[in-house]
């Protein structure tokens, strides 16, 4: 495969991380502006496991989700009495204070001639994993892609439970899901928390495949690009996200000689598909349309 493609693809299957957490917070109803710091959070984590400390890639990436899980509790837990815009509003406060953050940090090392950690805005140099194991581009694109399956797989699973029937009730009317027993603000920090361990894993692939990671990285608009993937791929189900990477990225990187108009096509087509579709494309009433035929088609 070609070095290039593999890039892009791997690009895009990191993203899909992204996309898929703020497809969590989505769910449950509230909208974050902020899942790029989780995404930081995963990816600092995991640099420093696995580049300071020397740890397995299993543990640097389970301590960037755990991380990423923790802070996305606490925010959470802070904002339990906000919703709708002043949730958003709070989560972008968040990801800007800890990007803020991330540039005070400073602590290097001299490991083998290499000066390793995080250097405030210089950000984390030499994580060097993916050589030190000996991983083409090609390599680590079917890692992150694996991991990527192993997260549907337990999405897809998760939207067969009562578990998110429940959230996706509590999203669509809070009053109605109380009045039916279920707790709006149990299922709100659970699926936070998720999103925060999804975003955290991401991160820490995403250090590990760049080798290089700054606060720069994660502003604001890599939280809203991974919202509106999430938004125009549709809340129907977990492929929605990914779909909305895919025209995205996918759609709009292959066509080189629009490079320069990228983020203007790409606003384009998010105002046209909440004009036409502001459910997005895989939207609840077409995956409960195909369910319905699916069940038609063989009783």
């Amino acid at each position: 495969m070609d070095i290039y493609l593999a890039s892009v693809l791997t690009n895009m299957t990191l993203i899909a991380f992204l996309a898929l957490s703020a497809y969590l917070v989505l769910v449950v109803g509230e909208v974050s502006f902020g899942q790029q710091a989780f995404f930081g959070i995963g990816a600092y984590i995991t640099a420093s496991v696995t580049a300071l400390a020397g740890a397995h890639i299993f543990w640097g990436l389970l301590a960037g989700a755990i991380g990423g899980a923790v802070c996305a509790l606490l925010l959470g837990l802070l904002t339990i009495r906000l919703s709708g815009i002043y949730f958003a509003i709070s989560t972008l406060c968040f990801a800007e204070l800890l990007r803020f953050f991330l540039l005070h940090i400073r602590f290097t090392q001299n490991i083998d001639g290499r000066i390793i950690g995080p250097d405030g805005p210089e950000g984390f140099s030499n994580i060097r994993w993916i050589f030190e194991n000996h991983y083409e581009v090609v390599d680590f694109l079917l890692l992150a892609a694996t991991c990527l399956t192993i997260l549907l797989i337990l999405l897809f699973s998760l939207e067969r439970s009562r578990i998110m029937l429940g959230a996706r009730m509590v999203g669509n009317d809070p009053i109605l899901a109380q009045s039916q027993g279920l707790s709006p603000t149990r299922y709100r920090l659970s699926f936070i928390t998720l999103s925060g361990a999804v975003a955290g894993f991401g991160g820490g692939l995403f250090a590990l495949f760049n080798t290089h990671i700054e606060p720069a990285m994660f502003g604001v608009m890599l939280g809203i690009h991974g919202l509106a993937y999430a938004i125009i791929g549709g809340l129907g189900s977990a492929m929605g996200p990914l779909l909305g990477v895919v025209l995205d990225i996918g759609l709009l990187e292959s066509i080189r000689q629009l490079a320069a108009y990228r983020m203007i096509i790409f606003g384009g087509l998010v105002a046209l598909l909440l004009v036409f579709r502001p459910e997005g494309i895989v939207s609840p009433r077409l995956v409960s349309r195909l369910k319905s035929r699916w069940r038609n088609r063989h009783v």
